[in-house]
């Protein structure tokens, strides 16, 4: 957990509007800054597996935000990655251009391609 100035700092820089306090944008910038804190303690202490899982679950729930704000606006979330030097991650659905594909075993497909 942050402590209520840290907390506030974020709110702060990552805010959209004067009264913003729980945008998405903001939710993910106080999970950065715990996942890093969390990260920094298990250098430290390796065998805390409790931390680990604790910092698993905030990793999950912050890639379920980012993902939740690309597919809202593209702009926003690459600012905010660019912003929190966190890794891109492609969002985008992987469209299928033809069902039969997945019926036909990868191995059967190049045999295909090269008759």
């Amino acid at each position: 957990m942050l402590d209520v100035k840290a907390k506030q700092k974020v709110i702060a820089k990552f805010r959209t509007h004067k009264d913003d306090t729980g945008s998405t944008q903001v939710q993910a910038a106080i999970l950065t800054e715990e996942i890093n804190r969390l990260a920094e303690h298990l250098k430290l202490h390796k065998k805390d597996q409790s931390s680990r899982r604790g910092l698993l679950k905030k990793v999950g729930e912050r890639r379920r935000l980012l993902r939740y704000l690309a597919s809202e606006s593209a702009e926003d979330y690459e600012k905010l990655v660019k912003s929190l030097k966190i890794k891109k991650r492609d969002f985008a659905e992987k469209k299928l251009d033809d069902a039969d594909d997945l019926l036909i075993p990868p191995a059967l497909l190049e045999e295909e391609k090269a008759v």
